[in-house]
C-alpha cells in the first residue's frame, strides 16, 4: 500500500488591496564605521509595485537584505502585517510570506526544470524509507505554475541551465508564489 504525499502551499490570502503588508521605521544597518542605510522608512501596501533605484552603494542590496532577512537593522523597527519582526534568516522571512528572487537565482543549472522547481521542498510518493520523489506530481505542478504566468515549457524535466535568463528567472518567480509569496522581491 502506498501513501502519497505532495507539497502544498500554506499561503494565507491577501489582505485587501491598501492594507499594510510590511514597514520599515527609522531604519539604520551599520558595518563598523560604515553607514550602509541610516533611517530609512517605506510601507508597502497590498497590491503596490515599488521600485528602488539609486547609485552604487546607496544601500540598495543592504535594505533588500534587511527585507528578506538576510541581516536585521541595528536601530528601528521592522513591521510585517503591524507586528514588529526580527528575522534571522531568509527562512524567517519566507515563513512570513516574503520572498527575494536574486540575480543569481539559486539553481543547479544541470538539474530539471521541476527538480529546481522544489528545491528543498519535493513532494514525495511512498512512506518511511521507501519515500521517493513524486516527479510525476512535481512536473504537474510545474507545468501549472509556470502556465499561471503565461510560460509554456516544452519539457519539465530538461536542464534549467538550457533556459534562457528570463525564463529562469519565471522559474524562481512561480516558485516562490507557488510556495505562498504574499511580499516578492526582485533583485535587479
Amino acid at each position: 500500500m502506498s501513501q502519497a504525499t505532495t507539497t502544498s502551499t500554506t499561503a494565507r490570502p491577501l489582505p485587501p488591496p491598501g492594507s499594510e503588508l510590511l514597514a520599515l521605521e527609522n531604519a539604520s544597518k551599520y558595518f563598523g564605521t560604515v553607514i550602509a542605510l541610516e533611517d530609512v522608512s517605506m510601507t508597502l501596501l497590498a497590491g503596490e509595485v515599488h521600485a528602488l533605484l539609486g547609485d552604487n552603494g546607496a544601500g540598495k542590496s543592504t535594505l533588500i537584505k534587511i527585507l528578506s532577512g538576510v541581516y536585521q537593522q541595528d536601530k528601528g523597527r521592522y513591521l510585517v502585517e503591524g507586528q514588529e519582526v526580527h528575522f534571522t534568516s531568509p527562512r524567517d522571512a519566507l515563513a512570513r510570506g516574503i520572498a527575494t528572487v536574486y540575480q543569481d537565482l539559486a539553481m543547479i543549472p544541470l538539474m530539471g526544470i521541476s527538480r529546481n522547481f522544489f528545491l528543498g521542498q519535493e513532494p514525495t510518493k511512498g512512506f518511511g524509507p521507501f519515500r521517493r520523489f513524486d516527479l510525476e506530481r512535481a512536473n504537474e505542478i510545474t507545468r501549472e505554475e509556470l502556465h499561471k504566468m503565461g510560460i509554456e515549457i516544452r519539457d519539465p524535466e530538461h536542464a534549467v541551465g538550457s533556459l534562457s535568463g528570463g525564463e529562469r528567472q519565471s522559474v524562481a518567480i512561480a516558485r516562490a508564489v507557488y510556495f505562498g509569496a504574499r511580499v516578492l522581491i526582485l533583485d535587479e
